[in-house]
Order: structure tokens, then sequence, then C-alpha cells
């Protein structure tokens, strides 16, 4: 199935993987997401075999985006935090266009949402410097400036003031494995984002992944300068951003 008003985005997680063709017009999917486990076995032939099949289940044949949870130059992959260590190096970009026969842009998952929520979602008419950050697994981010994105941030791998990453001390499974209330997990995020604050001066928060579904349980417990909102499209802005970025390549 393809489509000129239609792209297909892809994103790998440390979780799950999940894929949807995307209406480009409107920035929503075009028909229900298909959602796997990531393989326990996190390897680039696990996961990619994954990605093959979530594109047949759509018979999708064109262009189509990527994302992937670590830095990624130019289609190769740099860091691994949340899957297996052997993906460092690989490119992924080539691997997936020889063995899809389309074209393929790979990019950051947290990119791909900041993309995302500043085309179609929380940030779309916001000026300034915007921090997008995605709650999950790990902690994504995307920086944006006056709609242009500083790719590869990985702010959640600053060391807060107790030489702690921040996502080993404050991402969404942190919460579950420690059975936190969201009042003490608010506190840990108060750390992060007022760090993020005094340094980058932000224009605007947003907060993606799977919890920003539970946003009010904890957003208004932060005591910030800075505005901070849940994602306009929840978890969803990895798919969506993946496929506008395909296919404004492609084009």
């Amino acid at each position: 199935m393809t489509s000129t008003t239609q792209g297909f985005g892809i994103d790998i997680g440390g979780s799950g993987i999940k894929g949807a063709p995307v209406d480009l017009g409107e920035g929503e999917f075009a028909a229900e997401r298909v959602r796997v486990d990531t393989p326990e076995e996190s390897t680039p032939d696990n996961v990619i075999a994954v990605v093959l099949d979530v594109l047949a289940q759509f018979e999708w044949t064109g262009p189509f985006g990527c994302t992937f949870p670590g830095i990624v130059k130019r289609g190769v992959i740099s860091s691994a935090a949340n899957v297996d260590k052997s993906w460092i190096g690989v490119n992924l970009e080539k691997e997936l266009t020889e063995r899809t026969g389309q074209p393929v842009s790979i990019v950051n998952d947290a990119d791909a949402a900041g993309i995302a929520e500043d085309r179609f979602g929380a940030a779309a008419d916001q000026d300034g410097v915007v921090i997008v950050t995605t709650l999950g697994t790990g902690i994504g981010s995307a920086v944006l400036h006056d709609g242009v994105l500083l790719p590869n941030t990985e702010f959640g791998h600053l060391y807060l003031a107790h030489h702690k990453e921040a996502e080993k001390f404050a991402a969404a499974s942190v919460r579950e494995e420690k059975e936190l209330s969201w009042e003490h997990w608010a506190e840990r995020l108060q750390e992060f984002y007022a760090h993020l604050e005094f340094i980058f001066s932000p224009d605007l928060f947003v907060v993606g992944g799977g919890v920003s579904k539970k946003a009010d349980k904890f957003l208004p417990l932060l005591d910030l300068a800075t505005p901070i909102v849940p994602a306009g499209l929840k978890n969803d802005g990895g798919i969506i951003g993946a496929a506008l970025l395909a296919a404004e390549r492609a084009a």
C-alpha cells in the first residue's frame, strides 16, 4: 500500500516495535498501528526481522522512516543504551534499504517525536527553544529552535548531582521497577527538568512517552519557571515524525 498523501513510520523502542501508515497532512495514523514486543535478544538481525514483519503486515512498498533509541549519524547507529550493544556501528539505513528496496530514513526516536510535536503537536505554535523529552525505558530528548532540530542530544545520559545518569534515576521504567508513587517520581523529575531549565533556558518543555497519557498525575507536581505540557501526540510522535522525515527526504 502506498499513497502520495501517506507515509509510513516505524518506532523501535527498548520494549516494543511499533509501526503504522501516517496521514502526512493531518499528522495522524491512517490505520491502526501494529505493536510487537522488542525481542529479548535485541540484536540487529532479530530487530530488523520484526521491522520487516511490520512492513509486511501493511503490505507497505515505498519510502518509510524508522526510529532508533540511540545516536544516529547518517543512518549509522552510534549508541545503544537500551538495546543490544552489537548495534553500535551498524548502518541501519543501508541494511533496511537493501532488504526492502525502498528509500529509508533512520532517526533518533526522540528526535522523531520532536519533529512531530513541532509540526502537529504541543509545540506547533511555539517559537524559540523547545525541549521535547520522552519518558519510557530510558529518557529521550529533542531540542528545536524555531522549528530547527539539533539532533542526538541524549539528555537522558546527563549526570545529575548525585552522580546518577538521569534515565537511571527518573525514567518511567524506574518508577515502575521501584514502585515509586507519583509524588516520589515527580521529585526525581523535578531534579532533571530543573537541571535542563538552568542550562538551556527553554521556552517550553514537552513531555512524551507512554506515561504522558497520565500527565495529570505528575506534571502539576513540578515547580518550574518554564511551561511544561504533555505531548499532543502522546506516544505516537516517533512513528509520525519518522514518516514525515522519510517523505520529505524522498521528495
